[in-house]
């Protein structure tokens, strides 16, 4: 007999702890910083975080809404909390940014006033970011997508979680390229094998600073400046980290006058003129030069 898959979700839950405007919900969790969303609905999105299902809704800034399969659903309240992030910290967040004397950064931040850093998971992040070598967000979810369907165990109807990195070193290159990876495929193949055989390569990235675990991601193939950046921010919370492509590279370009400027620089630049949360400026920055270009 076949399954309603609808029968398994949980009824719609309030979520209390961000109440955020629409744009600022669609940036958060469509905005390139993860590949596991997709939108369903105008206003509601799906997908899968590890290995928990997940509906986020926004209907209105104080009525967010969120359901799980209704067997997950204690442990699903519990990691929201988490990878949404705490309301009182981020108002610190902002009120440290130079939004005062930036009146470009200002006027970024009033267009998507309740922007967050999501709160990823640190391995399901450097896969992710090991795909996004010159692909567009839409692209790097399909491939994702399409790993999952593949090589991904079963979690619930319809889903199922990223292979791990020792799964991974059991696929071939040939059936990641089959899955649209592409010249990434080998990259990956060869950093799951760097993983299987440095266990503790990723012990304590917490504790360590920007810069250090900058250092040990550029040791993994596939791994240059920007893909390090993007995981140090997105995979491990350091909120000094300041990724550089070419949407950032524009807005640094024509707002703060850095023509000619190399990424490193721009890099520089970006930590010390927004301060210990540039990554949260630069998502600001991203999010409006990437949606004025849409217009």
């Amino acid at each position: 007999m076949q399954v309603n898959r609808e029968n398994l979700w949980s009824d719609w839950r309030h979520y209390p702890g961000w109440k955020p405007d629409y744009p600022s919900f669609k940036e958060t969790l469509d905005g390139g910083q993860a590949f596991c969303w997709f939108q369903v609905s105008e206003n509601s999105y799906e997908g899968i975080v590890v290995n928990i299902p997940l509906r986020l809704k926004w209907e209105s800034p104080h009525h967010i809404l969120w359901s799980s399969p209704q067997n997950i659903a204690a442990t699903a309240d519990t990691f929201l909390k988490s990878y949404l992030g705490e309301e009182a910290s981020y108002q610190k967040y902002y009120d440290n940014l130079p939004w005062r004397s930036d009146q470009h950064l200002n006027r970024c931040m009033k267009q998507f006033p309740k922007l967050r850093i999501l709160n990823q998971p640190f391995e399901e992040t450097l896969l992710g970011f090991l795909c996004s070598a010159t692909k567009q967000i839409v692209q790097i979810k399909e491939m994702l997508k399409l790993l999952r369907q593949r090589f991904g165990q079963s979690v619930a109807t319809d889903f199922a979680r990223l292979p791990t990195w020792h799964e991974l070193t059991q696929v071939s290159e040939q059936a990641l390229r089959d899955c649209k990876f592409g010249f990434r495929a080998a990259n990956i193949i060869k950093s799951a094998a760097v993983i299987e055989q440095s266990p503790d390569l990723f012990k304590n990235l917490s504790s360590l600073s920007y810069s250090e675990t900058k250092k040990i991601l550029c040791t993994l193939p596939g791994v240059g400046e920007k893909v390090a950046d993007c995981v140090t921010l997105f995979g491990c919370g350091k909120l000094d980290a300041f990724p550089v492509d070419t949407w950032i590279t524009k807005a640094m370009k024509h707002h703060y006058r850095l023509e000619d400027w190399k990424s490193p620089q721009i890099a520089h630049f970006g930590r010390k003129h927004f301060g210990n949360f540039a990554g949260l400026a630069q998502q600001f920055l991203f999010a409006w030069e990437r949606n004025q270009s849409g217009k």
